[in-house]
């Protein structure tokens, strides 16, 4: 009797002491389960011989499920039956007319459109590494990431053939063969491709074409900013692409899940968890050309979507439409993202209703990353010792002045303690690997910290700052270097500070981000000195910005100084100038707003300034 007693008094005492003083234990162990049935499907599918690669389990799909539907765009559906076929015509159409062999690279220059999705296919089951273009970016900044990757092909959208005559003669002296996705084209140096895929062969393609692949052969190329003033080409492997796989089955999607896929698909995110992450869980993808606020919601409901992938802006661009009875009238139970702060998270669930968000960590070419799995609002993941031994990193105490790690006398880093903010390092091991950018050894290197902890240790440098609490949660703090997010982009400040001073009457330019109320990220802004003898042209500063950068990456705001101040290293300064910001009333220094309707900057007043933190002005 005593022993019975005694077992019922711990079956009740256990679970009350978890929750007291361990509230988060069966969450963890749910997540620990995960995290090892994933590991156990990527060792298992590693050993698998043939090499089994994402794009066979696409294949698999295909074969297992045919008349499933795979996606959905602008009233048109496609089952995975007709992807694999129109995979198959792409291919053999880019064999019959092209000198593209397996393990050269294609580009793809296209916006979101199952043709995308089908052309990847096509070229992955070729053994072809694919570098996706940024469909905004043009002129020296688009030739600059072609030729990142030694493409031999490029494939565009008709609609973006205007772009590449602008850098046709480059093309042409690099023996690039360009196909544009129509009939006829316009432009006599480049080749008509829809009317050969028509005309091609669906039959499949032979996996002897891709028998020399390796797990470390590079599958995709995704461009990132960084300090180099022009987007790099971060080399992501055929390892990583199948770990991918397992990025929306982790997160509970299923086969019986329809996808929102909004996000542009050159992004890691649209690409990566979005596209891949579909094809493992065999779910249907509803695909759009790009965010729409107004629409959104309909779409939902009109398909049946029930998970949405976002980054902070999108959700914020919710919250600010306006509000309907049917807010909550949807079937989203999961959203999936990243960059989502703490004020618009709280309204988005108080506004639409009770959806599970799982926000992450994770960088295009880091080597390691976080989920949020509890739900806590604010945190970017958790600390969870199974995966910190798989995947060792930590937070280091950094010199945001200086600009680098701090060192103890012995000249090691020192790790960061609970609740200080510190710079995430992630070990650069087999199973977490860095492989760094395409043709550019000295921006990889500079990714690579050494001697963090022990002499010859070798860490991945995320630049990013993040807090760990008390309870082991984690938080994004702040990015360091020259790099800030805006619209949901990477924009490198070298790169903007490259393409202004090309104006002769900018002498200097230093180039940040600014924070603007209700708006995630930082938005662009200048300090320039103006060359002697010169006065700012402001319509053609205008033209200028417009005709080499994408829209988000045009500095909104200028400010004039007499000199740009820097460091005794010859650092440009941002410091002060980020904290003072672009308040009219503060500054002395001569201000400029771009202003789209006018087509040029005008200068900075009250009104305008008020306008813009109100939320009056839309940037």
């Amino acid at each position: 009797m005593y022993i019975v007693t005694l077992t019922l008094a711990t079956l009740v005492i256990i679970p009350v002491l978890l929750k007291i003083f361990f509230p988060y234990f069966w969450e963890d162990v749910v997540y620990l389960k995960d995290l090892v049935r994933i590991l156990l499907t990527f060792v298992s599918r590693r050993k698998r011989r043939p090499l089994f690669l994402a794009v066979d389990r696409f294949i698999e799909q295909s074969a297992l499920h045919p008349n499933r539907t795979f996606v959905l765009f602008e009233n048109k559906s496609y089952s995975y039956q007709d992807a694999d076929r129109e995979s198959n015509k792409i291919a053999n159409a880019l064999r019959a007319h092209s000198r593209l062999q397996a393990g050269e690279a294609a580009a793809l220059f296209m916006g979101n459109e199952p043709t995308f999705m089908f052309t990847w296919l096509a070229l992955a089951k070729l053994g072809c590494p694919v570098a996706f273009l940024n469909h905004n970016i043009r002129s020296k900044s688009l030739l600059h990431c072609f030729s990142c990757c030694d493409a031999k092909v490029l494939i565009a959208a008709v609609e973006l053939e205007d772009a590449l005559k602008e850098i046709q003669p480059a093309l042409k002296e690099k023996g690039v063969c360009v196909f544009i996705m129509t009939k006829e084209c316009s432009i006599s140096e480049f080749t008509s491709f829809t009317d050969k895929v028509e005309l091609a062969s669906d039959s499949p393609i032979s996996r002897s074409h891709r028998s020399q692949i390796t797990f470390k052969s590079p599958a995709v190329y995704i461009y990132t900013s960084g300090t180099t003033g022009l987007p790099k080409a971060a080399t992501v492997s055929q390892t990583r692409l199948l770990a991918a796989l397992a990025l929306l089955a982790s997160n509970g999607v299923t086969a019986r899940d329809v996808i929102y896929l909004n996000l542009p698909m050159y992004h890691t995110a649209g690409f990566l968890i979005g596209f891949l992450g579909s094809i493992e869980t065999g779910a249907t993808i509803v695909l759009r050309r790009k965010f729409s606020a107004s629409q959104f919601w309909d779409e939902c409901r009109k398909y049946n979507v029930t998970v949405i992938q976002y980054i902070g802006e999108v959700l914020r661009y919710l919250c600010n439409t306006p509000k309907k009875e049917n807010d909550q009238l949807h079937k989203v139970r999961l959203a999936i993202g990243n960059g989502l702060r703490a004020e618009i998270w709280r309204e988005f669930l108080n506004r639409f209703g009770n959806i599970q968000v799982r926000e992450f960590y994770a960088s295009t070419e880091g080597n390691v990353g976080f989920v949020n799995y509890i739900g806590k609002i604010g945190a970017i993941g958790r600390v969870n010792p199974f995966h910190k031994k798989c995947f060792p990193y930590a937070l280091i105490k950094y010199d945001t002045e200086g600009d680098e790690p701090v060192r103890n006398s012995k000249g090691l880093c020192i790790e960061a303690s609970k609740g200080e903010t510190g710079l995430l390092v992630s070990k650069i091991t087999d199973i977490a690997p860095f492989v760094g950018y395409a043709n550019n050894q000295q921006q990889t290197e500079k990714k690579k910290l050494r001697n963090v902890f022990k002499e010859g240790d070798l860490y991945f440098n995320s630049g990013d700052l993040l807090r760990i609490d008390w309870e082991n949660f984690i938080y994004f703090q702040d990015r360091v270097g020259d790099t800030f997010r805006w619209k949901g982009e990477n924009v490198a400040t070298t790169e903007v500070s490259d393409i202004v001073t090309m104006l002769d009457f900018i002498e200097e330019a230093n180039v940040y981000g600014v924070q603007v109320p209700g708006h995630e990220g930082r938005i662009g802004m200048a300090a320039v000195t103006i060359t002697k003898g010169k006065a700012l042209d402001s319509r053609k500063m205008f033209s200028h910005v417009a005709s080499y950068l994408p829209a988000y990456a045009h500095p909104r705001f200028i400010r004039i100084q007499n000199s740009v101040e820097v460091t005794g290293t010859f650092k440009q300064m941002k410091k002060t100038l980020v904290e003072e910001g672009f308040d009219p009333t503060l500054i002395t220094d001569p201000l400029f707003f771009l202003d789209d309707k006018e087509k040029s900057y005008i200068p900075m007043t009250k009104d305008i300034y008020e306008a813009v933190v109100s939320g009056n002005s839309k940037l």
